[in-house]
């Protein structure tokens, strides 16, 4: 059944595999499965079970436009107070990073929190971008703020196991806060949970690029 819809919607229009569809609406893919599960948008089954989207449906989807929801800063989530969830979680001493804080200068410690506004600037406006092109801007910001992180770890002598233990621990407080904002009511589960799945998938790719910078420079 699945391959005769998919045969006669050929002849309407273009077919895009799940990672190009979510590329065309400017989200992650997991959030596009999830729309499609829901019945939101309209996907089809290839025999060997891969979803396809039409292109068409896509841009009605687009013209319509994606669920809009207030801006993470208007429901509460700031950078500002991000940053001092970061501030309180560094000031545990048993946190991985707490520690690597501890064997820092002053200087060093000071571009380590320069960075981590900047970071959570950008994964804020990645998460608050209307568009495709808007993200990948914000994306490109996280990337070059992460790989310099990784690059300095690197150059200090930090061992890789605590330079990836320490953006793991980071991850926390940013997590922490956007799950926070289903508990206080702020945003309905489907919002919460399509934005929670979109920063970790985001903070997953900017992982990578920490590892790879810290190996390039070692």
């Amino acid at each position: 059944m699945a391959q005769s819809a998919l045969t006669d919607g050929r002849s309407r229009g273009t077919w895009l595999s799940l990672g190009p569809a979510s590329s065309m609406l400017g989200v992650d893919p997991d959030t596009l499965r999830r729309w499609a599960d829901n019945g939101r948008i309209r996907s089809f089954a290839t025999p060997g079970g891969h979803r396809r989207f039409e292109r068409r449906d896509l841009e009605q989807f687009v013209q319509r436009g994606r669920p809009r929801r207030r801006s993470l800063a208007e429901l509460g989530a700031t950078p500002e107070r991000l940053v001092r969830a970061y501030a309180r979680a560094y000031r545990t001493p048993a946190e991985p990073r707490s520690r690597l804080g501890a064997a820092m200068g002053d200087a060093d410690r000071e571009v380590f929190r320069d960075e981590g506004r900047r970071l959570v600037t950008a994964l804020l406006g990645y998460l608050d971008a209307a568009g495709p092109a808007t993200r990948a801007r914000f994306e490109r910001q996280a990337a070059v703020v992460v790989a310099a992180t990784g690059d300095r770890l690197a150059a200090a002598g930090t061992p890789v196991s605590d330079a990836v233990a320490t953006f793991i621990a980071a991850r926390r407080p940013f997590l922490d806060s956007l799950a926070a904002l289903g508990r206080r009511g702020v945003l309905d589960a489907a919002a919460v949970t399509a934005v929670y799945d979109d920063a970790v998938a985001l903070l997953d790719r900017l992982l990578l690029i920490l590892v790879s910078s810290f190996s390039a420079r070692r």
